[in-house]
Order: C-alpha cells, then sequence, then structure tokens
C-alpha cells in the first residue's frame, strides 16, 4: 500500500441503488457535508422511481445498471470509483456518513480495510430479527474463518484500492459479508471500528429469511474457498 497521506478529493464514496428516492437526496447531502464536497460519488444504479435523477442533481456520476441485485450493484460501483480510498454506503440512511474522515484517516494509519460496526452499540434501530441474525452470521464467519469478526454484513466501509483490485469477487446477497471475510483470511490490516446505526429511510428491498439464507451459504462458500487458497 501506498505510504502518501490521502485527502478527502482522493475519496470515491460508492453505493448500488434501487428505487431509494427517499432516502438519497439525504444520504448525498451528508455526504457532501462530510467530505467538503471533495470525494467522488458513484452510485450504481437500478431504479425506476427517479433516484438516478436526485443523485445526479446532488452531483454523484450514476451508472445506470439492469436490477442484478445488491452483490451486483455494489461490485460495479467499487469499480467504477477511480479514487485510492473507496467507501462504501447503502442508499438509506442507516449509516453515519459524518465518519467519512475517520474512516480515510484510519486508512493514512495503515488500515487496507475499515469495517464499520454497527452491532458494538447495539444497534438498536435494526429489526430485532435482523440484528440477531447479523450476530449469527459474525459468530459463523468468526468460526469458519478463525478471525475475530464482529458485523460481516455492514454496508459501510472503507478500502483501500489495492484491496479491491487484487480479489475476485463472486458473491451477490453475501457479498458484504465476503468483502469483509476475504480480505481477514489473506491477511490484510483490518481495523472493526464502531459506528451508530439509524433507522432506514423507505421501505426494506430484502426478504430477511431468503436474504440470509443467502448470506449464510456465501459465508460457508467463501471461506472454504479461502482455506483451500491457504493449503496451495
Amino acid at each position: 500500500m501506498s505510504e502518501r497521506a490521502y485527502g478527502l478529493d482522493d475519496v470515491s464514496v460508492v453505493m448500488g441503488a434501487y428505487n431509494e428516492v427517499e432516502a438519497i437526496g439525504s444520504v448525498l447531502a451528508d455526504v457532501d457535508a462530510a467530505t467538503d464536497g471533495e470525494a467522488e460519488v458513484v452510485v450504481v444504479d437500478s431504479s425506476d422511481d427517479g433516484t438516478a435523477a436526485v443523485a445526479r442533481d446532488r452531483g454523484a456520476t450514476v451508472v445506470k445498471q439492469p436490477p442484478k441485485g445488491y452483490g451486483a450493484a455494489v461490485e460495479r460501483a467499487l469499480a467504477e470509483a477511480s479514487n485510492p480510498v473507496r467507501i462504501t454506503t447503502d442508499c438509506d440512511g442507516t449509516y453515519p456518513m459524518d465518519r467519512v474522515p475517520d474512516f480515510l484517516e484510519l486508512v493514512n494509519r495503515g488500515y487496507d480495510v475499515v469495517s464499520g460496526d454497527r452491532l458494538y452499540h447495539g444497534a438498536e434501530a435494526m429489526p430485532a430479527l435482523n440484528r440477531l441474525g447479523n450476530r449469527a452470521f459474525a459468530a459463523a464467519a468468526s468460526l469458519l474463518s478463525g478471525e475475530r469478526l464482529y458485523d460481516v454484513t455492514t454496508g459501510m466501509r472503507a478500502y483501500h484500492e489495492d484491496v479491491v483490485e487484487s480479489i475476485r469477487w463472486t458473491e451477490n446477497t453475501g457479498l458484504s459479508a465476503e468483502l469483509l471475510v476475504r480480505p481477514a483470511m489473506r491477511g490484510y490490516r483490518i481495523r472493526q471500528e464502531p459506528i451508530e446505526y439509524a433507522e432506514r429511510l423507505g421501505e426494506t428491498k430484502l426478504d430477511p429469511f431468503v436474504g440470509g439464507g443467502e448470506i449464510a451459504a456465501s459465508i460457508l462458500r467463501v471461506c472454504v474457498e479461502e482455506r483451500r487458497r491457504r493449503r496451495r
């Protein structure tokens, strides 16, 4: 990783969006305030409700993509970003964009991945079923990976570009877990940083049972693949 210190103009804040017209304007306003308008913002959008128009009005680069799922959108957004520090978030207003400078500072201190841990403070705004499921995902990922992982499905993380570009990502619904598990199992320097978590704006698009099963399967698959990789 480069020894240079990065500034806010070296940051790309990226997200996938699907019918988030109620929330995206507020999210992008928060990004702009946190970064003094210096960060690149990339939105990969599959919406039919005006989300893209709001994002463009707010100065984001909008990449249109047919609906392919959460992971396909976030992976595309990470790939479309042009800056060396890439910070993921969701478009639903749940993540604290005022922490972007803190995440950048941690990258400057040498961390390859800074992962926002929603569960540290309790995540009371999260539905109880989701909270229970996320704790179970973290426990399973920790057991299977051999690494202590606290919140594997968080949508807010900072990555140095080397991490994003050196790993082949394979998951879709489970991409959020894969984006932490693979770097952790490959020895990248990880910081799991406590963050606050707010109630979402708009309606959730993920079925907790179907989505939960897909995430669990992704965690198992990724951990098995990475263990095999270590043995080669």
